[in-house]
Order: C-alpha cells, then sequence, then structure tokens
C-alpha cells in the first residue's frame, strides 16, 4: 500500500491550508497508515511517492522512455482537470454555473471545473500503441476483471488514443519530480505514481523477481490510467503489463454518491468503532460487488452484521459448544455407523441415522474450501462470502433438524448419533474459521481457538473436512475444547438515526 504525494492538486491544497506540500503529505499519509493499521489490513510495504528510491525509480523509468524514442517535446492545450490531474476532452465536458455564478466548464463524471490549459511538454507516443495494447487483450482475456471493465477498455481502444502529455511546466508545478537533463519541466503526476508499482519491487535492479506477476486493485475511476497509459508506457520503456488489473466500483450512501458537499462521506475510523474491526470488514467484503456501485446505509450494516456473525455463526458455536449438550467439552468422537459413507447421495434415502438432506449438507460443506480459495483468487470475495453464509445457515439446519439436546446421552446408541451430530457441526465450524480469517481475522481466531485448532492447523492448503467421514483419522477427536470466551460476536445496537460522523481530511 502507500500513497501518491505529488501533484499540483496537493500543491494547491497545501497552499490552501498554509503548510508546504510536504507536510501535508506527511500528515495525511499517516492518517492513510493509520486507517490500514486500526482495519487490520496488512501490508509488506508502504510506499510513499516523495521517497528517493521511488524517485530514483521514475528517473530511470523516464531514461528508458527517453532512449526508447517513445518521447518527443511539443506544444499542448486543452481542459485540464487539476482534481483528476488530466486533460478532458470536449465530449467528457458540461456547462455548469461556478460559486459566483459564472459560466464555466466541469468533468461530466466529477463535476470537478476544469481549465484551459497551453504549455509546451514532453510528450509519450501513446497514439504507437494502439495496436499492441488490442493484442494484449486478445491474448489475455483476463488481464482486466471483471469483465465489464475488459469490454469497457476495448471500446475505448476504438476511439481516438492521442499522444499523452507526461509533463508540465516547472513554474506552475513544482512540487514533483523534475525531468532529468530538463529543469524547466516537472514529470506528470500520474507517470510518477504508476512507476511506484515497480519501485516497490526493486525497479530498475531486483524487480524481475515480482514482475510482470503483478496483480493491481484499482477504482474505476482510475481505469484508464491503469489498463491503457500504464501498459503503454510500460511496453515502450521494454517491460510486460501488469499480470491482472482488477477493478472494483465505488460506495454509495443510502443511493447517493459520496462528496464533501453533501457532508456525507464515511469516516472509516467512526465505522469501525460503531460496527468493530471485523464487522465493518465483513460487511464492505460481503456487499462489495465489484462491477457496480454498493450502497451503505447503518440500518444495512446492522442488519446483515447481526444476522450472519452473532445470530447464524456465533450463535452455531454457543449451541453446539454448551455444557448442557457437551459436558465434557471435548471434540466427541464421529460414528460411522450413524453416518455412513456413501457413494452417490443423490436420491438416497436415510442410511443409519442421517438424512437424504444431511449428505446433500456434508457434500456442500466439503466442497467450499476450493470454491472459496477460487472466488478470492478470481477477486469475487462477495461470492465466497455468500457461500459461506449459505452453508452456516445449511449447518444451523441439521443442528436444528436432529435436535441434539432431546437426546439421552445416558442411552449408548443415542449418544453415539449426539455425539456424531456435534462432531459435525465442530467440523463445519473449524471450515468457517479456518475460511473466515482473511476477513475477520478477530472472530475467526476466536472461534478456532475455542475449538482447540492450533495456530499451525488453520492453514488453507491443509484443510480437510470431516476425514472420518472418508475412513481416516479426525486429528481433534476426543480433544478438549478450548477455554469458552463467551459470546463469539455482539450484537450491534440499532441506532436511533444514528450517523457515521463525517471527517474533513
Amino acid at each position: 500500500s502507500g500513497t501518491d504525494e505529488h501533484g499540483l492538486k496537493i500543491q494547491q491544497a497545501a497552499a490552501a491550508a498554509g503548510t508546504s506540500p510536504p507536510e501535508l503529505c506527511e500528515r495525511v499519509s499517516g492518517l492513510f497508515h493509520q486507517a490500514l493499521t486500526q482495519a487490520a489490513v496488512s501490508f509488506t510495504d508502504f510506499t510513499r511517492t516523495s521517497e528517493p528510491r521511488h524517485q530514483r525509480a521514475v528517473r530511470h523509468f523516464w531514461g528508458a522512455l527517453r532512449d526508447g524514442g517513445a518521447l518527443y517535446k511539443g506544444s499542448y492545450e486543452g481542459w485540464y482537470c487539476t482534481p483528476e490531474e488530466c486533460f478532458l476532452p470536449e465530449s467528457q465536458l458540461a456547462e455548469r454555473r461556478d460559486a459566483q455564478g459564472h459560466p464555466c466548464k466541469v468533468s461530466l463524471e466529477t463535476g470537478h471545473q476544469v481549465h484551459w490549459t497551453k504549455e509546451e511538454n514532453y510528450m509519450f507516443r501513446l497514439s504507437a500503441f494502439r495496436d499492441p495494447l488490442q493484442k494484449w487483450l486478445r491474448d489475455n482475456p483476463h488481464a482486466i476483471s471483471p469483465d465489464p471493465f475488459y469490454q469497457h477498455v476495448l471500446r475505448w481502444l476504438e476511439e481516438d488514443l492521442p499522444d499523452l502529455s507526461v509533463s508540465r511546466e516547472r513554474s506552475r508545478l513544482q512540487w514533483g519530480i523534475p525531468v532529468p537533463s530538463d529543469s524547466t519541466q516537472t514529470i506528470y503526476v500520474w507517470v510518477d505514481a504508476l512507476v511506484n508499482y515497480l519501485s516497490v519491487v526493486g525497479y530498475p535492479e531486483t524487480h524481475g523477481e515480482w514482475w510482470p506477476a503483478a496483480h493491481h486493485v484499482v477504482g474505476k475511476d482510475i481505469l484508464k490510467f491503469h489498463a491503457i497509459y500504464w501498459p503503454a508506457l510500460l511496453m515502450a520503456a521494454g517491460l510486460a503489463p501488469p499480470e491482472r488489473i482488477f477493478v472494483h466500483s465505488h460506495w454509495t450512501v443510502r443511493g447517493q454518491k459520496m462528496s464533501k458537499s453533501l457532508g456525507n462521506v464515511i469516516d472509516p475510523f467512526a465505522c469501525i468503532g460503531r460496527y468493530t474491526v471485523d464487522g465493518f470488514r465483513y460487511f464492505l467484503l460481503r456487499q462489495g460487488v465489484p462491477e457496480r456501485d454498493c450502497d451503505y446505509y447503518d440500518e444495512k450494516v446492522v442488519k446483515l452484521v447481526n444476522s450472519e456473525l452473532a445470530d447464524a455463526l456465533g450463535g452455531l458455536l454457543n449451541r453446539s459448544t454448551a455444557l448442557s449438550i457437551n459436558p465434557s467439552n471435548t471434540y466427541p468422537c464421529f460414528s460411522e455407523s450413524c453416518f455412513p459413507k456413501i457413494l452417490d447421495y443423490r436420491g438416497t434415502k436415510a442410511v443409519g441415522r442421517a438424512s437424504a438432506e444431511d449428505y446433500e449438507f456434508v457434500a456442500s460443506v466439503a466442497s467450499l474450501p476450493l470454491q472459496v480459495a477460487s472466488y478470492f483468487e478470481g477477486f469475487q470475495i462477495y461470492k465466497a462470502l455468500e457461500c459461506i453464509a449459505l452453508c452456516v445457515r445449511q449447518t444451523n439446519s441439521f443442528f436444528q433438524r436432529h435436535r441434539p439436546w432431546k437426546l439421552n446421552r445416558k442411552d449408548p446408541a443415542e449418544k453415539l448419533w449426539l455425539d456424531t451430530i456435534i462432531h459435525v457441526t465442530l467440523e463445519c465450524l473449524r471450515v468457517y474459521g479456518t475460511l473466515l480469517q482473511p476477513v475477520i481475522p478477530h472472530t475467526a481466531d476466536k472461534l478456532l481457538s475455542r475449538l482447540a485448532v492450533e495456530p499451525e492447523e488453520r492453514g488453507l492448503s491443509s484443510l480437510t473436512f470431516l476425514p472420518r467421514y472418508n475412513g481416516k483419522p479426525c486429528p481433534f477427536e476426543g480433544r478438549q475444547l478450548g477455554p469458552d470466551t463467551g459470546i463469539l460476536f455482539q450484537r450491534l445496537e440499532k441506532s436511533r438515526q444514528h450517523q457515521i460522523e463525517t471527517k474533513k481530511i
């Protein structure tokens, strides 16, 4: 992770705040670092584009573009949008009135005002890369996903692809990296920013260990920069495009776009305080669909988190580990006579004590780890969580269907079935806890610790479900459960007109 810190927008924001660009960046970068840490997001590196290692990489990259003949000096004029740090064609502009009532032009997509700018800059021969870009995408249909964004980029490549202005006059933009051997120009902020993907992996010396096996995760509003400009720049510098570009959409608030002017910008720190780290992470990942904008509001978070984490998952753990049902507080034994293995459960009637529905449910859970791994790999985390939530509901139904609290533990036959019901339920919970670790780390740890699953037993690659059903030993059978740490996930309070506070950065 990290922060992109150069550009006219930062220079102007610092001047407006009465501070210097480095001081502003130090403060804002610290807020991003703090937000990630507080949200339990781990990172191997936190890169900042103002760092010397990055500036060195950018200068080297510029040299590679220049030496490859991809740059030339030319005059450029057009409508420039400072907040987006790019020129916009007339087709992407609309007429509006500014705060003083004067007519002005704004970006159709963002509403930001644009200004006519004419400069002598260095230009990048983007127009020469239409065919190479189209070939790259045709040869790699999964290079950009989800597919609607891939199709969008293909359509862009059928339109005009004018050369790109890749520097700004130093007199106008001082907060940036000077063009090597031309101190009158500053490297365009997007060229500077995109090179961070290389500088963080050791460009220009050791990047080969990681590049091009890189996966970028980007917002849909910066897709053109990542899917057209960046691959073209890389090709021009003699490097391959990244392996995958995963694109996500945006969050709206009660159907409206987040904006400072509307006062509806959501403060992540306040959300973490209101819903807990795990609760907020679960909501965002469960409801966040990459290919379309998703809506946020307080009641929606409370309803989802209470239903799926507190009630379904937490309730299941609480019921299956209660001393009234499991007085020995152990991972009980599985009985093959109560739940015998059958090769094809479809159309099967009850065998032993297990019903046809039970066999169907066990098959669903058995297929879950591979299904979840595949969805995680494809950046469809919401689908993975949907599958887990469905299996949790099925496990609750299994438990409810067989009413273990009605069985007599003193009757040997009843005890075998009672222990088998609990064994199957705990095995399901162990699978769910393992799979949910990347999403709700604290809650998953609490669940797995209650089941006495050791840290080295929590890996996805070694995850097997219900080995006793397949005639193999279960390492957990007979093991004493971990200490009872109480409610797995505390229900969230319904809020009376609760509003997450907004914070202006």
